[in-house]
């Protein structure tokens, strides 16, 4: 078994009972900044949304899991005025990309003070559930436009390779604060 797998595999486990094995502190984030580095080169117009939210939780390397009934689990940071200010956990269900693509990473961008605040206030926070997330993608301009009309919750999916995944969606996932 992969060693990522059994991380996912021990990492869904623990975040049920409330603790987390979990990645450094500078790991996280070096890899978050990687991450927003590959979005940026995929969809430019990004840096100014991001600049413009209250909070912006990246997960950078969410890994898949295909034993059992599946699902993926990452962890991330959350950056508030481009400062990190905690670090969360997700668990959601299998999304099926394809491992030539790269890793897959999830950027959650809370646009209003209160949507940021409800978010850390809730304990086991479940996207489509506490807040709605609209999805964001690319349309045939390359700009970055919503599904629907956006609400306070944003959402990005995409693989470091392959760039926006529009087909994904965040629905399902949880999201957990984790302790240092």
């Amino acid at each position: 078994m992969r060693k990522g797998a059994l991380r996912v595999f021990f990492g869904l486990m623990l975040l049920q009972s409330g603790a987390c094995l979990a990645d450094a502190r500078d790991l996280i984030e070096r890899r978050a900044d990687a991450a927003l580095g590959a979005l940026y080169g995929h969809a430019p117009g990004t840096a100014a949304l991001l600049k413009r939210a209250a909070g912006v939780l990246v997960f950078p390397d969410i890994e898949e899991i295909a034993f059992g009934s599946g699902g993926q689990y990452g962890e991330g940071v959350l950056f508030i005025g481009g400062q990190p200010k905690a670090y969360y956990a997700t668990v959601g269900p299998q999304h099926g990309v394809d491992a030539d693509q790269g890793p897959k990473a999830q950027v959650v961008l809370f646009m209003t003070r209160q949507a940021l605040v409800d978010f850390r206030n809730t304990v086991r926070w479940e996207a489509g559930v506490h807040n709605r997330v609209s999805p964001l993608r690319l349309d045939s301009r390359g700009r970055v436009v919503a599904e629907r009309a956006p609400g306070p919750v944003l959402g990005f999916t995409f693989a470091h390779r392959a760039g926006l995944l529009n087909h994904l969606k965040l629905a399902g996932n949880t999201i957990n604060r984790i302790a240092r």
